[in-house]
C-alpha cells in the first residue's frame, strides 16, 4: 500500500485512466511535465494527453498495478506491472511488463508531478511480440542467460 497521500492521489489517476478520460491528466501532472520512457521523450501536458490518447485508443486493455512506492521530499519512486491488451501484440493475449518509475513533483504544492520517468524493458513489451523480430528476441535472451 502507498503510503505518501500525494502519491496515491498519482496512482489513483492511472487506476481511472482509459480511452475515454486521458484528458483528466492535468490532475496529476503540472502543465510543463516532462515525461520519459524508453521509447518516449514528451513535454507539455498537451503532447501527453495526446500520447495517452493514441497508447489508449490502439489497445484493449492497459491497467497499472502499483506494488510499492516510496517518497522523500519532492522525489518518488514506483514499482509496478502493466497489464496490456493489443491486437497486433501475442496475438492479442495480455502481456504483463515489470517496470517503475522514478516521479519529481513539482514544488507549488499542488501535487502534481513535473518530471516522469519509466524504466521497463522494451523487449518484454514489445519487440519479443511481434511476428518476425520475437522469436529471435526471445532466443538471444535464452542463449544469454545460459
Amino acid at each position: 500500500m502507498i503510503q505518501d497521500p500525494q502519491l496515491a492521489e498519482f496512482c489513483d489517476v492511472f487506476h481511472k485512466l482509459d480511452k475515454h478520460c486521458t484528458n483528466k491528466l492535468y490532475k496529476a501532472y503540472t502543465d510543463d511535465i516532462e515525461f520519459r520512457d524508453p521509447l518516449h521523450r514528451i513535454t507539455g501536458i498537451t503532447a501527453l494527453q495526446q500520447y495517452f490518447s493514441a497508447l489508449y485508443e490502439n489497445v484493449t486493455e492497459c491497467r497499472f498495478t502499483f506494488h510499492e512506492g516510496q517518497r522523500l521530499g519532492d522525489d518518488a519512486f514506483l514499482v509496478w506491472t502493466m497489464s496490456l491488451k493489443h491486437p497486433r501484440l501475442a496475438g492479442g493475449k495480455r502481456i504483463d511488463v515489470e517496470g517503475c518509475s522514478r516521479l519529481v513533483f513539482a514544488d507549488d504544492a499542488s501535487g502534481r508531478v513535473c518530471r516522469h520517468r519509466d524504466y521497463f524493458d522494451v523487449g518484454e513489451l514489445l519487440y519479443e511480440h511481434l511476428p518476425l523480430l520475437g522469436p529471435t528476441i526471445r532466443l538471444i535472451k535464452r542463449r544469454a542467460g545460459d
